[in-house]
């Protein structure tokens, strides 16, 4: 069973909202916070990205930038740009998004706010599906720390639930508390407060009904938060198991709502073959076709674009070269990293080579082209977004993804909740 609480959200008043909320710390550089935070002293990057009060070039893990980070959040509480609910409730977001990857229809998906329970994710029933790295970890526990809050939420999945869909779509027919349009992709996110003691009672029964939860996005997130809150469990002597820093924020969505973009690759070399030579390799384990100068993109699982001297080809990866019922097996960022990365060009740990970069599927195919045309990259490689069934398929196995295997968008925007761990 996963469980799960309210909590008195930390949240801008309504007339400020648009003014605080942000993009994740993780999906843009200090440069691009600064710029975007311009003027605006009410931006939470100062907060998630506090090393933009300091001089350009200042490392974000200078101890004095962790420091500022609760400086500013004291200040934005100060100021009453944030201020706590007086009742613990639940909150219903929703991002609506055109995507490519939707046939640029609009689409709405709508999250529960919870507080998920930190025993659950040493459990195993948070279940992830990639490695953390421990620097990224005592990263984000630092901010977790100093701040005593989760400034910004995780990304969960929960298998599709009736009684929460009819319960989300009766808020979502009333005025939100929040409904605004962020002006960097266009994407509308709107709020809705769940204050009603008997929809608070609904939410965390069902979710109690539930065998496990799926992290989406955010693993490092979830690892910190989990970490600090066994970590102050510990040095609380007279630690019961329902204190807030028992549990950290999450935005729980139904699985078959998310879009899982690709996650695409590009290789400045290849390995001292020339094109002949990487081309006649790949024959061995693939049916290679030439499609010409226009875009072409993987059509379905197991095929492959290849983009190489201003040329796209198909990639169709012969029968036997990946075992559908291993649930690591099947998946193409597993296929291409075993017999293109690795084998070809061997690329061996793709979390550190300077050999390989990646990029998510939301810059298009045009990303990649413009890239290797310009001479930074020699190749490029599109995937086949990889499904929420088979995500959910890897966390139930135990299994682990390939590094830089899913991309979800819209991304979570920061600034709309903030968690307090006491």
């Amino acid at each position: 069973m996963a469980i799960v609480k309210p909590f008195k959200g930390v949240r801008p008043p309504k007339e400020y909202v648009e003014r605080v909320e942000s993009r994740p710390y993780d999906v843009l550089d200090s440069d691009e916070a600064r710029a975007e935070a311009g003027d605006n002293e009410m931006s939470l990057y100062h907060i998630i990205k506090p090393e933009i009060n300091f001089e350009p070039g200042t490392s974000e893990y200078d101890p004095k930038v962790y420091e500022e980070a609760a400086r500013q959040f004291q200040k934005f509480q100060d100021k009453g740009w944030l201020v706590q609910d007086d009742k613990e409730q639940y909150y219903i977001y929703a991002q609506t998004s055109s995507l490519p990857a939707n046939g640029g229809k609009e689409k709405t998906q709508y999250g529960l706010v919870v507080g998920a329970y930190s025993g659950d994710y040493e459990k195993g029933i948070i279940k992830k599906h990639e490695l953390t790295r421990r620097d990224k970890e005592e990263d984000r526990m630092k901010h977790v720390r100093v701040n005593n809050a989760n400034i910004e939420p995780v990304f969960f999945a929960y298998p599709d639930n009736k009684v929460l869909n009819d319960l989300i779509m009766k808020y979502a027919a009333t005025e939100p508390e929040y409904d605004f349009i962020a002006p960097i992709d266009g994407f509308r996110h709107q709020l809705w407060v769940v204050g009603d003691d008997a929809d608070i009672k609904t939410i965390t029964e069902e979710f109690a009904k539930m065998p496990a939860l799926y992290i989406a996005d955010g693993h490092h997130r979830s690892a910190a938060a989990a970490l600090v809150g066994t970590e102050k469990a510990k040095q609380n002597p007279n630690h019961k198991g329902d204190e807030e820093y028992n549990y950290f924020m999450a935005v729980c969505f139904q699985a078959s709502q998310l879009t899982v973009l690709d996650y695409n690759r590009v290789v400045k070399d290849l390995n001292g073959n020339t094109s002949e030579q990487f081309l006649d390799k790949l024959a061995r384990n693939f049916v290679v076709e030439k499609k010409g100068a226009e875009e072409y993109r993987p059509q379905h699982a197991h095929q492959f674009s290849l983009y190489l001297d201003g040329e796209w080809y198909s990639l169709d990866a012969k029968s036997g070269t990946f075992d559908d019922s291993d649930p690591n097996g099947v998946l193409d960022v597993d296929i291409s990293s075993r017999l293109i990365l690795q084998d070809i060009l061997e690329i061996g740990d793709l979390r550190s080579s300077q050999r390989i970069d990646f990029v998510g599927g939301l810059r298009g195919l045009g990303e990649l082209k413009r890239r290797v045309d310009s001479g930074e990259m020699r190749a490029a490689l599109a995937l086949y977004p990889v499904s929420m069934k088979q995500i959910m398929d890897i966390a139930d196995s135990g299994n682990i993804m390939p590094p830089k295997a899913t991309w979800f968008e819209p991304k979570l925007r920061s600034g709309l909740v903030v968690h307090k761990l006491d």
